[in-house]
């Protein structure tokens, strides 16, 4: 174990309790371990994009030897998965706040803008989660009760419901539909700009208030009385 190890096992043991038992303190220390791979791991996507990751690389980077990191994590793409995970509980969070007003058009603008901020400003993490490999990101649609994935398209599924509820949304078409034309553009939106920089088009808050306005129809004119 060299100084850097020493001296981080050392400050480790300090911070846990004296009560806390032996098997208890080595599964919070791999909790710990893991999550600084994590850590490291995000820290290096963002900076030099996700081809940059390798286990050696990692390996080096949080000085522990590669057989180290196969014991938390099983290949490269597991801790892409992992880094998906937690990039789209990042993109959800940003769309729960917008998804609480209560005006349906309103709700569909903000949301729209939640969702083109956090792809402009995480642009590394939205390539992960939706540019990389279609492997990675898979898993975040199978549980459809609980998943990152189902949970984000159910808040949009609900503002469209809204929206022809209240006669501000083509009828015959399903609210499931309309969602998904609305995340499909949105997902253009961030693609282009993040793929196309020398494309002279509008910026995509823009294109985004463009969206919106095409997917929702006018206020139906109030019946006269006879």
């Amino acid at each position: 174990m060299n100084t850097v190890h020493l001296l981080l096992s050392v400050r480790s043991v300090k911070a846990y309790p004296r009560d806390m038992g032996i098997t208890e303190r080595k599964e919070r220390q791999r909790a710990e371990l893991r999550e600084n791979i994590l850590r490291v791991a995000r820290d290096m996507v963002m900076k030099e994009g996700f081809g940059a990751l390798s286990m050696r690389k990692l390996a080096d980077a949080v000085e522990y030897a590669p057989a180290t990191l196969y014991l938390h994590f099983e290949n490269r793409d597991a801790i892409a998965r992992e880094l998906c995970v937690r990039g789209f509980q990042e993109l959800l969070a940003a769309l729960e706040p917008p998804a609480t007003v209560k005006e349906p058009v309103e709700r569909l603008s903000r949301m729209a803008e939640a969702y083109v901020a956090f792809g402009l400003e995480h642009p590394e993490t939205y390539r992960l989660i939706f540019m990389e490999d279609p492997k990675l990101s898979a898993e975040l649609f199978q549980d459809k009760q609980h998943g990152e994935g189902p949970r984000s398209f159910a808040l949009l599924v609900r503002a469209f419901e809204d929206l022809k509820a209240a006669g501000r949304a083509p009828e015959a078409t399903p609210a499931e539909q309309l969602a998904e034309v609305f995340w499909a553009g949105l997902h253009g939106i961030i693609s282009l700009k993040l793929t196309c920089s020398g494309f002279q088009g509008s910026p995509a808050e823009a294109l985004a208030r463009t969206l919106v306005a095409s997917l929702v129809q006018g206020p139906k004119p109030a019946r006269r009385s006879r």
